[in-house]
């Protein structure tokens, strides 16, 4: 993904996406059936949702429009919302939108992804699939390679190219990031630490505090204070 491209998704597509350093993204949503009939209207070519999603390379001219015009609807949405709410001013920004966003799906380059990459792709799926069900487990490397029907090898190459990182690291960071969301939404008649911990499968309290720390900045427990109205208790 580079600056300038557009990611058009699929229907009920997962995937992955992922940025080298700073990155802002901004999106689209349009009902996939009225697409498709815009796109075909103001095109006047045939034009339908891609059953994959791809990445286009639209020309500098149409996208910097569509940027600009996003910006735009962006600015008015937190400076004047009340404009919004008439229907001539949301229909005629509507249209606009719709308009330059067709321009920019149907005349750009499409980059396609050879069927190594597309294999890739599913055995990512799958792999998030594996950790949804077992994300509280402490799942070894061959056990979870296993389940996902791969070698170790396979799952290391597929994460490092879709991910930037180790199995490994992205199990532990699933995993503290659930923490997080369990910690922070404690509930308010109390919560014990440990047994949060315990729960969510890690078995080295101490292990899992440093984790967390380099994680995310601040102890287990800082979370958890603030959590609503919460009253922990201290093991």
């Amino acid at each position: 993904m580079q600056a300038g491209g557009i990611v058009f998704y699929g229907r009920g597509e997962r995937l992955h996406q992922s940025t080298p350093g700073s990155f802002v993204w901004n999106v689209i949503a349009l009902d996939p059936v009225q697409l498709e009939y815009y796109g075909r209207a103001l095109s006047g070519k045939p034009f339908s949702v891609p059953s994959e999603g791809n990445i286009l390379r639209p020309s500098p001219r149409d996208v910097a429009r569509l940027r600009r015009l996003h910006a735009q609807v962006c600015r008015l949405a937190e400076t004047k919302p009340k404009l919004l709410a008439h229907t001539e001013v949301a229909r005629a920004i509507e249209q606009s939108l719709i308009e330059t966003l067709v321009a920019c799906l149907t005349g750009a380059s499409m980059r396609a992804d050879g069927a190594i990459k597309r294999r890739h792709a599913r055995i990512m799926i799958r792999f998030e699939e594996v950790l949804a069900e077992h994300l509280g487990e402490p799942l070894h490397m061959t056990e979870l390679c296993e389940l996902i029907g791969v070698t170790e090898r396979t799952l290391r190459s597929c994460c490092a190219e879709f991910l930037g990182m180790s199995p490994t690291r992205y199990v532990l960071l699933r995993r503290l990031s659930r923490a997080r969301i369990a910690l922070r939404d404690a509930v308010p008649d109390g919560a014990n630490l440990l047994e949060l911990v315990r729960g969510l499968g890690f078995a080295e309290p101490e292990r899992f505090e440093t984790a967390y720390l380099a994680a995310f900045g601040e102890t287990p427990l800082t979370t958890l204070q603030r959590a609503p109205a919460a009253r922990f208790i201290n093991p």
